[in-house]
């Protein structure tokens, strides 16, 4: 032990010596820090404008005059979905999924103004975040540093040195490992600040963001042990740093993209027009409530007669136009739930091919563990749009039950001729008070990390791996006796 320790002074020594190897870790150190506090001055802006946005939205709402409950179901409100506890250090799916939903009556609206929607198609090679730097750039900085750590030795003749010294090609190796390991774990520095910062402003994230922390040490630790066993492997120092240029490019670079293009091509999911144009035939055929000879709201309405032991909608003890459109409205949710929820089946299987992927790329495991831990992976941006069109439901069926009970049903049928019954079948701007607000909170993060496991245990694997293959490389160099 005391042999890898000298060897690894010896490394980082000669580190400090090397203007490009100063340079490189300076440069990712003010880049980590740089997308930090620029990742966290526009978290928090986009936090306070979303939520300031949510509250004005409820307040205009809520101001809205005297008028027909109807109108207020088409008039509807907006749900923005409030940015995620730890979105600071990884936003995840945010910048493509959208933010804001507009809520109303007879429709499922999508969200929008997502980022990469409304910004140059540079961002989608990968804003700069902490998460980002630490899952692409710092791989290809420790290879840089550390391709030629033992190439190098043997390419001098130093190992036969060394071993005359009492240096097993073990210590060789876990010296120049633990020099490699302490660069990562300084170019890991910015990002545990980023996430202490926020996790002593959230408290109960702290376990969350310590979970995310020892994912990304997991990570830049397998990476360290691969470029110290390759390096250990290769016979010369070009050749290693080939062969550690490829794997990045394969493990950081192409295998995310392939998976991703495979996923969606195995398991495709509809376009939006298609859907629309599914759901407009589909609610061609369950049944219009605007037309009185519909079957469907035919029988509706002679099953409400016939409950109430009358034989016109104008005896009923109630607005039969309310019970409508609530009959319309409940069947037309229906509906929108059962292709939102198809879609998002489809979705979860595409992100649980890419989980799987991990296998091929600790990059795809860290980045789904990261984004499942800040709350800004699909899963959560699903949960949000289950809440919002619950919520929108809930609204609209509030508002057709006002009209159903406040407004009478003589003045709802002669509004459109008789002035004064117009103005009857405005209620009080009082009851727009009463409708409760929309409200989102990401999963718990006991629930979190629970999600991560899977993730985590794909990078436990990987570091098992990296070690193997350490442990592979220095009984090689003990046989060569190089």
């Amino acid at each position: 032990m005391n042999r890898s320790l000298i060897i690894a002074a010896a490394e980082l020594r000669l580190m400090l010596r090397s203007r490009l190897a100063l340079v490189g870790v300076v440069t990712l150190l003010l880049l980590s820090a740089i997308a930090a506090v620029t990742s966290a001055v526009q978290m928090t802006e986009a936090a306070r404008a979303r939520a300031q946005a949510q509250t004005e939205t409820d307040e205009q709402f809520e101001a809205q005059p005297d008028r027909h409950p109807h109108r207020m179901v088409h008039y509807g409100t907006y749900a923005l979905r409030p940015v995620g506890p730890l979105a600071a250090f990884d936003p995840g799916v945010d910048s493509f999924t959208g933010t804001v939903v507009f809520l109303e009556g007879h429709r499922q609206n999508s969200a929008t103004f997502g980022a990469a929607r409304e910004s140059s198609d540079l961002l989608r090679f990968g804003q700069l975040t902490p998460a980002f730097v630490l899952q692409t750039l710092a791989p290809l900085l420790l290879i840089f540093l550390g391709f030629a750590t033992v190439a190098r030795e043997r390419e001098r003749g130093s190992p036969r040195a060394l071993a005359a010294h009492g240096a097993s090609a073990g210590s060789i190796v876990g010296g120049k490992a633990l020099a490699l390991g302490l660069v990562a774990l300084l170019a890991l520095t910015p990002a545990l600040v980023a996430l202490g910062w926020a996790a002593l402003r959230q408290p109960h994230e702290a376990a969350v963001a310590l979970v995310i922390a020892l994912a990304y040490a997991g990570y830049l630790a397998a990476w360290v042990l691969g470029i110290v066993a390759l390096s250990a492997i290769a016979r010369t120092s070009q050749g290693a740093l080939i062969a550690l240029i490829a794997a990045w490019a394969l493990i950081v670079v192409l295998v995310p993209r392939a998976a991703a293009g495979w996923a969606g091509v195995a398991d495709p999911l509809p376009s939006r027009v298609d859907t629309e144009l599914a759901i407009a035939a589909d609610l061609r055929r369950i049944g219009d409530s605007h037309n009185p000879n519909d079957p469907h709201f035919a029988a509706f309405k002679a099953n409400l007669l016939k409950q109430y032991g009358v034989t016109r909608t104008e005896d009923l003890p109630f607005n039969y136009r309310g019970r409508l459109a609530q009959e319309g409205e409940r069947i037309t949710s229906q509906l929108f739930k059962d292709y939102a929820a198809r879609a998002d089946a489809i979705r979860a299987r595409q992100s649980g091919w890419l989980a799987w992927a991990g296998v091929l790329s600790p990059a795809l495991s860290v980045r789904n563990a990261s984004m499942v831990g800040a709350a800004t992976d699909l899963t959560t941006h699903t949960a949000f749009m289950n809440a919002a069109e619950a919520y929108r439901f809930d609204l609209v069926q509030r508002l057709n039950g006002l009209q159903a009970t406040a407004v009478s049903g003589a003045d709802d049928n002669a509004r459109s001729k008789d002035p004064l019954a117009d103005r009857r079948t405005r209620i009080s701007a009082d009851f727009w008070k009463t409708m409760p607000r929309f409200d989102f909170a990401a999963p718990s993060a006991s629930a979190r990390m629970a999600a991560m496991l899977p993730s985590l245990a794909l990078l436990a694997l990987w570091i098992v791996l990296a070690l193997g293959g350490l442990a592979l490389a220095a009984r090689r160099m003990g046989r060569l006796g190089a």
